[in-house]
């Protein structure tokens, strides 16, 4: 079970460290090398996870998809909208997110599936499920609006990011969605949409991070006169925060359920297409 954990571990590092570099430089300028100075690991742990660049590519390119839930309760073109709002909060403090949509644009298709494909299907569900509550037109095909949504978000986020480095895009996202609902959803259900989302994440992340500061200040004068900071009973509620990591989902074990230390055969080939 330890030797699973720290495969899991490890796999996460290099997909964080790798996020970051993508994220930096883009998927042709970055190196394995520097992949492997911020995940510090070794080559031989890095490939006996990942064949090549492209293969921690498109793990990035899934990763990103779990930064978004839509929810099935309640409006669907709301949670639509706060999806749309929650992706846009994680363009902005995960790496993950702007490093899968970064290669997305670049076009790094990898062999695999359509970069932009999961989110396509996703937006049509929700407005599949929008026409069975009534609140989508019924003429509207529900796959051709998805991809007039994705498309234009991806624009937008692009623009922001160019504009003021993505420090306005909520507020450019709901004004996508303001053009929008109208020629999809029915004037009586607009009236109670909220473009920019039922909640401000930018607040709520604030609020966590006072809390958890105030938690440590705590603990650290708990600490300092003695007592038990796992005896305190006061209380620990938590905020809840983006789905941005992942569970370590394509992590590979050997016979043993341990990393390869050393580079296996056939790495030199797979290191071809990242060379360092």
């Amino acid at each position: 079970m330890a030797k699973q954990a720290r495969a899991v571990q490890t796999w996460r590092s290099i997909v964080d460290a790798a996020a970051s570099v993508f994220d930096d430089y883009g998927y042709e300028r970055a190196a394995i090398s520097e992949i492997l100075r911020r995940a510090k690991v070794t080559k031989g742990a890095l490939y006996f996870h990942f064949a090549s660049k492209e293969a921690i590519a498109q793990a990035i390119m899934d990763e990103q998809t779990s930064t978004v839930e839509f929810e099935q309760e309640g409006s669907p073109l709301q949670s639509l909208v706060d999806g749309g709002q929650q992706f846009a909060f994680a363009l902005r403090h995960n790496a993950m997110a702007r490093a899968g949509t970064r290669l997305s644009i670049e076009g790094v298709f990898l062999g695999g599936p359509h970069p932009w494909g999961e989110w396509i299907d996703a937006t049509a569900r929700m407005l599949e499920l929008g026409q069975e509550r009534g609140e989508v037109f019924p003429q509207i095909d529900p796959m051709v609006s998805a991809k007039i949504i994705v498309a234009s978000f991806t624009g937008i986020q692009l623009v922001s990011e160019a504009d003021s480095g993505r420090a306005d895009l909520r507020e450019q996202v709901a004004e996508m969605w303001r053009h929008i609902l109208p020629s999809i959803a029915h004037p009586g259900v607009i009236a109670h949409i909220k473009p920019e989302g039922r909640v401000d994440l930018a607040a709520q992340a604030r609020e966590k991070a006072e809390r958890e500061e105030q938690e440590a200040r705590i603990a650290a004068e708990a600490k300092g006169a003695g007592a038990d900071p796992a005896k305190d009973t006061g209380s620990r509620a938590g905020g809840s925060g983006l789905r941005g990591g992942g569970t370590g989902r394509g992590t590979r074990t050997g016979p043993a359920g341990d990393e390869g230390d050393e580079e296996p055969a056939g790495a030199g080939a797979a290191a071809a297409g990242g060379a360092a």
